[in-house]
């Protein structure tokens, strides 16, 4: 009853309604577009190429199935997603990065985001032409002319900057993060056709009842703990000093600053799959290269395509960019500054600099949690598809796509949520 009744608050608040009508309209053209492909493609061979390298599985997950359709839009976000990461990483080597990303306000961070849009072209092109003369390559498409090379490039760039402006404008006009909801709509459209193979495969074999409610028993309880880790925080009390402003007084209360295990969300696992993707797609472009760059390049195939340095590698990368985005989008000292001038304090702690310190000490002891059991629950359901058999769900790719899949839904869950109550206020 309680579902129906927010449902129905929903539904009845003309602006959460058109949000939330945004984001299905655009999920529609979104998907129209994934199912729209580049001309000349043997589905056949297109279908060996995926089942031979594995590594174009996980990144067809990735792009939310649009590259096993060859669509225009085949290389999904990922190039807006590694230029972002690319121009993160380079913020801690420049200063003059860092400043424009975190100190020249709403200003600076629009102009670190346009220089993300600027390197997403030509990193598109690149992807665009490598995955192209791969699959001329391996025979999957007809040869093609110079021409119409340049036009199918060109196609797939326009494909992925439109999806990077459908993401801004989810951020903007829809519920959650653009990005991360074109990726769980690409995910989520998967899951019938999943769901409908599995009941053949149990249908025609019966024997393989016992391990599918196994596998189903283990994702309900790691999706339990995807809740669990995503929920859980530590709260920080906050007290407020009494202020007398003519014959009122203000202030004197008393509230709490919530610090989440995981602050960085689903981004470390995006992160983390779009750099593992990135060296795996050039190095199989160039694999088929002679000399020592070919050598070096199959070397970089058959790592990427073992699963135990793949899942190392995996754990390693998300562990380590739950650090890395924490430090991007949480800044201690501007949470400190904003406590002092509305005149807050944490008891025992002075406030201004003390306070950003026991902050970020609070913070670092917290992140190593949160960061260990995301890359243990990221893992999790390719260890279940190992040990019960049962791998034809394709959403649960490494965990990645599950992790993903719950995390959004929470994400939108709680800013709804939290639209709900500012408009009853």
């Amino acid at each position: 009853m309680i579902f129906f009744s927010n449902l129905a608050k929903i539904f009845k608040t003309k602006d959460l309604r058109k949000r939330i009508l945004f984001v299905l309209g655009v999920f529609i053209i979104f998907r129209i577009l994934a199912n729209i492909p580049v001309p000349g493609v043997d589905a056949a061979r297109l279908k060996a190429f995926f089942d031979q390298f594995q590594i174009f599985g996980l990144f067809n997950v990735f792009t939310g199935g649009t590259l096993q359709n060859l669509s225009m839009t085949m290389l999904g976000l990922g190039p807006y997603i590694t230029a972002t990461v690319v121009l993160q990483l380079l913020s801690m080597i420049f200063p003059q990065l860092e400043r424009l990303y975190k100190e020249e306000g709403e200003a600076g961070r629009e102009k670190f985001e346009q220089y993300g849009r600027f390197l997403t072209v030509p990193l598109a092109a690149f992807q665009g032409y490598s995955m192209l003369a791969l699959l001329q390559r391996q025979q999957v498409i007809s040869a093609m002319s110079p021409l119409f090379s340049i036009a199918s490039v060109m196609t797939i760039i326009a494909g992925t900057v439109f999806l990077m402006w459908l993401g801004e404008l989810l951020t903007e006009k829809g519920i959650g993060n653009g990005t991360s909801l074109l990726i769980f709509a690409g995910i989520i459209s998967r899951f019938p056709q999943n769901i409908f193979q599995t009941y053949l495969g149990v249908r025609f074999d019966p024997s393989r009842i016992l391990p599918t409610i196994a596998f189903f028993a283990s994702s309900l309880l790691i999706i339990l703990a995807v809740v669990v880790i995503t929920q859980a925080k530590r709260n920080i009390p906050v007290s407020y000093a009494r202020r007398v402003r003519g014959r009122k007084m203000f202030g004197g209360s008393k509230t709490q600053l919530p610090l989440n295990i995981n602050p960085s969300g689903v981004m470390p696992i995006i992160f983390a799959l779009s750099l593992l993707t990135f060296p795996g797609l050039i190095a199989t472009f160039l694999s088929g290269s002679g000399g020592i760059l070919g050598q070096m390049a199959k070397t970089v195939v058959r790592l990427t395509e073992n699963q135990l340095i793949y899942s190392l590698a995996y754990f390693l990368l998300v562990f380590l960019f739950t650090f890395f985005y924490t430090m991007i989008v949480f800044d201690p000292k501007t949470i400190a500054d904003n406590l002092k001038k509305m005149g807050g304090f944490i008891p025992g702690c002075r406030p201004g600099e003390a306070t950003a310190k026991f902050i970020s000490h609070t913070l670092n002891r917290l992140l190593p949690i949160g960061a260990f059991f995301l890359g243990i629950i990221a893992l999790a359901p390719s260890i279940v598809g190992r040990l019960t058999g049962v791998t034809s769900f394709e959403f649960l790719v490494g965990g990645t796509s599950l992790l993903i899949m719950v995390s959004v839904v929470l994400e939108s869950y709680q800013e709804i949520n939290a639209y709900l109550k500012m408009q009853e206020l």
